[in-house]
């Protein structure tokens, strides 16, 4: 599969971040979701199937992870 054109996306940060910069952006892309640093937007961005999105946020949630 190709990779999807993130020239024309919109991308998001959550309202929670902090004016530090240490942020990630995300943009919905129909069936993925594109997430990329805020410090570098135009660095690479993981492209994850919105599923594969989904488990990444819920191992999250759950502690996977962490130290």
């Amino acid at each position: 599969m190709d990779a999807p054109d993130l020239g024309d996306v919109t991308w998001r940060k959550s309202t929670r971040s902090g004016a530090n910069g240490n942020c990630l952006e995300a943009a919905d892309l129909q069936h993925m979701i594109a997430i990329r640093d805020s410090k570098d937007p135009g660095g690479p961005a993981l492209i994850f199937t919105t599923g594969g999105w989904a488990a990444f946020v819920e191992g999250i949630k759950g502690g996977e992870g962490s130290r």
